[in-house]
């Protein structure tokens, strides 16, 4: 169930969910809201009136006059039935009143992609089996495995039989079956083909078929994540995530290469994201009070680099040319071996990569969104400090792998941050005032700017007229926020009486430029890789968006800075973190897990470092929204009128 939210005087009306908070739901429709303590409650500048419906709200710094006329304030107001609400008419800047007007930027987010990512089954790579065996005697004194294998057999008589393949298993069977009294539970390992037989990897004392769980993990460069599923139900039990602790070597991938051609460098980094996955792992068996030894098989996915890191392979050759990893398809590997606390006996699967900088984590989201199965061409993208781009349908694919560097995750931005409490996700600017109406993560007192909050403060700063389409300052606007700072020509977007630091956030243009490097790159990008299929973005059936930051980009802003392709909204869809979505469909379906080796042969990837084309497009990119407009008609419009 959703609430109507209709904001007067603007005329706009906004469907949010229960509990929403008021001022987020306004700067989600466009509608300026004076505010710039990000939600904390404390600048008191956010009034509005209740004209109908109901609200949860707190008092905060109103006077009490103002509560009993209907004035709530927007940060402290949580939306409880269908509002109409009324912005004051003006607000006072030098002595004068300044009537409103209604902006035309509202959030677009992009669509939900079920319908394509389809459904899947309950039937996951390993199974368990209880069997109850009849002990041996002089006259039936076959050996315990073969004992094992008529049982199974008699339990399961269309089945092929299994096979078993390591030494472990069988240096604690014999007693593993008397200390039982011949009522065990096998663990099943299915073939990677359907028509490979399935492999004993464990024989456990008891019934045990009732604990079947599986861990599906995403291998970040700066988070690791980690999903239980029970196999038996397919349901999500529980989930966790941390800082992938390799980061004190190295935000990125190539400082982290780097550091493992040090002495004992690449075992540090093995040592670390191996830690991350410990934690993780432990953090969900402590909630769900299971043990570690319960989880039976463990899915990954990570980019090129944190899987060869995980596995202990030297990543040196990947950053030199002509960039070649150590291996694209990696081993079914005992999960214990690396150091995960996990069951001697637990495999896991890494899924593989396509070339240096295309890992694991794009191949299980294109498997996840059966792009492998549709005749539409989609345009997949994954935005981080390497931009990932994938485009084709079930014929062919192409991907290619561009540096955009950190400014979506808060590097390079002077005030940048990672998206955490406090920083800036969602902005807004007066058109006469150019104030401030600042919305933070967890509504607190502004930090920093996060990724999303920098794409929001770019897009309504040029928009505005602030700053022009080469992310200069507008020199001639008398505003004390626009001024020359101590890194040059600067907006303040949170003077320090209002921060939580204290200190002034500011944009500048050296951040302007690092955005429009970022951007630029995967733009650039978008074009080479449709370019060398002879196709153009007119061709493209979707947009696909993954990763984490997909789920905060406001569609109409990124396509205003140039960052995303101006075409049809109803074009992008939103899939969410793609790697984790693939490996729990995979962990959860074998058959659907099947499929990963078909996706993997049909792409194909294009190496852009030394493209002439990309460096083209890219220098034509470095531009708001871009230096070729008719690319961008929707933008020009707006930045005419």
């Amino acid at each position: 169930m959703q609430y109507k939210v209709e904001f007067q005087p603007d005329n706009v009306t906004i469907e949010v969910e229960p509990g929403e908070n008021l001022l987020s739901a306004a700067a989600a429709a466009g509608v300026y809201v004076h505010a710039y303590c990000g939600g904390d409650g404390v600048c008191g500048k956010c009034k509005v009136r209740l004209d109908q419906g109901e609200v949860r709200a707190q008092k905060g710094t109103l006077k009490q006059e103002d509560w009993d006329n209907g004035i709530r304030l927007a940060c402290q107001a949580t939306v409880e039935s269908d509002l109409t609400i009324t912005i004051p008419e003006g607000v006072k800047e030098s002595g004068k009143d300044l009537k409103r007007k209604p902006k035309t930027t509202r959030t677009i987010s992009a669509k939900s992609l079920d319908a394509l990512i389809g459904t899947w089954g309950v039937d996951p790579p390993v199974t368990k089996i209880y069997l109850e065996l009849d002990p041996p005697t002089m006259d039936d004194n076959v050996s315990d495995m073969l004992r094992i294998m008529r049982g199974l057999k008699k339990a399961m008589p269309e089945s092929r039989e299994p096979t078993y393949d390591h030494p472990e298993l069988l240096k604690e069977l014999s007693v593993t079956l008397r200390d039982a009294q011949w009522k065990v539970t096998l663990l099943l390992l299915h073939g990677k083909r359907e028509t490979e037989p399935d492999r004993i990897i464990d024989v456990e004392a008891g019934d045990t078929t009732d604990r079947l769980y599986g861990l599906a993990v995403d291998i970040g460069t700066t988070t690791c994540s980690g999903v239980l599923i029970d196999l038996n139900t397919g349901e999500v039990i529980d989930e966790a995530s941390g800082y992938n602790a390799q980061i004190r070597y190295g935000e990125d991938v190539i400082s982290r290469m780097i550091y493992a051609n040090r002495p004992g460098g690449l075992r540090s980094l093995q040592e670390k994201v191996v830690s991350t996955i410990n934690s993780i792992i432990e953090d969900i068996c402590r909630k769900v009070i299971i043990s570690p030894s319960d989880i039976s098989y463990i899915m990954a996915a990570g980019n090129t680099v944190m899987s060869h890191l995980l596995l202990g392979l030297n990543p040196k050759y990947i950053r030199e040319a002509p960039y070649v990893p150590a291996v694209s398809q990696f081993p079914l590997t005992k999960a214990a071996g690396l150091g995960i606390h996990a069951h001697p006996s637990v495999r896991l699967f890494l899924y593989p990569c396509i070339a240096s900088y295309v890992g694991g984590d794009i191949v299980s989201g294109v498997h996840a969104c059966q792009m492998a199965k549709s005749d539409e061409i989609s345009l997949f993208i994954d935005i981080g400090t390497n931009g990932e781009i994938v485009v084709g349908n079930k014929d062919w694919m192409v991907c290619a792998a561009c540096s955009a560097g950190p400014a979506f995750e808060g590097g390079g931005i002077k005030h940048g941050m990672r998206a955490s409490a406090g920083a800036i996700e969602n902005f807004h600017i007066h058109p006469q005032t150019y104030d401030p109406m600042i919305v933070t993560i967890g509504r607190i007192k502004p930090s920093g700017i996060c990724g999303s909050g920098l794409i929001s403060i770019v897009s309504e700063l040029l928009e505005a007229g602030v700053i022009d389409q080469q992310g200069k300052f507008n020199r001639t606007l008398d505003n004390s926020r626009i001024r020359e700072g101590e890194d040059g020509w600067e907006y303040v977007i949170a003077w320090g009486q209002d921060s939580l630091t204290g200190d002034n956030i500011v944009i500048t243009e050296v951040d302007l430029d690092n955005l429009m490097r970022a951007k630029g790159a995967m733009y650039a990008g978008y074009q080479t890789l449709l370019e060398s299929v002879g196709l153009t973005f007119a061709d493209v059936d979707r947009v696909i968006m993954a990763g984490n930051f997909g789920a905060y980009i406001d569609l109409e802003r990124a396509i205003n800075i140039g960052l995303l392709p101006d075409m049809d909204r109803d074009r992008f869809y939103y899939l969410g973190n793609a790697s984790m979505l693939g490996c729990q469909i995979s962990l959860t379906d074998v058959n659907r897990f099947r499929d990963r080796v078909y996706v993997r042969q049909l792409i194909t990837n294009l190496e852009l470092a030394d493209n002439a084309e990309f460096m083209n497009y890219y220098m034509a990119a470095l531009f708001l929204p871009h230096t070729d407009m008719a690319l961008f008609p929707s933008v020009a419009a707006k930045l005419a009128g």
